[in-house]
């Protein structure tokens, strides 16, 4: 006779940070972990090739349909599935519905929920809160990046957008970076840049907080920048990253939209991203432009690639930068780093505080059944 019985844990928000969620210095080093295993090819995600982001439900701009959900800023629904090797060896997957819309319900633009599962039968091991979950991890990859690229004296921080991304970008800076002094802050609307500065003298009270009132001024110094802002869909809306307003030396980041000169991409800066296998993903599945669309570095260099301007082994990868594979940028370089965001890096954050959870006897173990009716 066998044992039927399946339960899984489930993970509140307030229990996913009693269990570590929100543990920058600990999420720094499992992505660090994480790609490793990538760089390995120990890993599979969605797509023919096991490279996509996801696979995205997007509506139409009107509709006969009464009901149904009509095109709108980020307005879409998305599942990220991945299964990750190495000493994860777990399948998940994150589901998230998203609408600008509601902020105005005091709710945060996208609503994520993760499960993770068992690799062999797939039964539910956790489900959980993740908004956090992909905060988190979508922070920590640009410290794995700054702490293989970033200057190690770096003393000055440029946050470009204080919202989520921004906290989580300085915390990620911060844990890999710890000598940093300063910290420039860009934003569009008064309410999100007060709360960041109220967060940040709380959080760090060593730092000094400077706000500023253009991208130049933001950037004037800066020895790591972190890019974490919206913009509609279009490269003439993204915000522009000028190369003489960065410095010599300079790590930037950029886990939302920007926009450098094609120029200075293809002759005078260093340019990295987290995984190129994504990008070459998103270029079979987006008409060319893929930049026009999807807003990251890493489109725009691939595009750049595309065209067959931009000679792919230039771009280094930051599996490569952590096994030691990879050219070292020139002490001047300035060092671009595109991040896409993965669902491996949920599945690896995902278990690792699900560990937690259990070591510590967090969350509520609910029945799946006793027995399948159907089996």
């Amino acid at each position: 006779m066998h044992d039927t019985r399946i339960t899984f844990r489930y993970l509140s928000e307030p229990d996913a940070i009693a269990a570590g969620v929100t543990d920058m210095r600990a999420c720094v080093d499992v992505m660090e972990e994480m790609f490793v295993a990538l760089g390995a090819g120990d890993y599979r995600m969605a797509g023919s090739e096991g490279n996509s982001h996801g696979a995205m439900i997007s509506f139409p701009a009107s509709s006969p349909f009464p009901n149904m959900p009509v095109d709108g800023p980020d307005r879409r629904f998305m599942a990220m599935p991945a299964y990750l090797g190495g000493s994860f060896d777990l399948t998940g997957v994150k589901w998230y519905g998203s609408n600008v819309a509601n902020r105005d319900r005091g709710q945060p633009r996208s609503i994520h929920l993760f499960v993770l599962n068992d690799k062999d039968t797939g039964a539910p091991l956790m489900a959980m809160s993740a908004n956090l979950l992909s905060a988190y991890r979508t922070g920590a990859v640009p410290g794995v990046g700054a702490r293989y690229l970033a200057r190690a004296d770096a003393k000055v921080a440029a946050i470009i957008g204080p919202g989520v991304m921004g906290r989580t970008g300085l915390e990620a800076f911060m844990a890999v970076r710890p000598g940093l002094e300063v910290v420039q802050v860009l934003g569009r609307s008064r309410r999100t840049i007060d709360e960041f500065v109220l967060w940040a003298k709380e959080k760090f009270p060593g730092l000094t907080i400077r706000v500023c009132e253009s991208m130049q001024q933001a950037l004037a110094g800066a020895d790591m920048v972190n890019v974490g802002t919206s913009s509609p869909v279009g490269s003439a809306n993204y915000p522009y990253l000028a190369q003489e307003w960065l410095s010599p030396g300079a790590f930037v980041s950029s886990v939302a939209v920007q926009r450098f000169d094609e120029d200075f991409l293809l002759h005078r800066s260093y340019n990295a991203v987290d995984y190129g296998n994504l990008y070459r993903a998103w270029t079979e599945e987006y008409p060319y432009p893929l930049f026009e669309t999807i807003g990251l570095a890493g489109c725009q260099l691939f595009d750049m690639v595309t065209r067959g301007d931009l000679e792919p082994s230039t771009i280094v990868e930051l599996c490569d930068l952590i096994d030691g594979t990879a050219r070292q940028p020139a002490e001047d370089d300035i060092r671009i780093f595109g991040v896409g965001g993965m669902p491996v890096e949920d599945v690896a954050w995902a278990s690792k505080v699900y560990e937690n959870a259990l070591e510590r006897g967090i969350g509520t173990d609910l029945l799946l059944w006793d027995a399948p009716a159907l089996a």
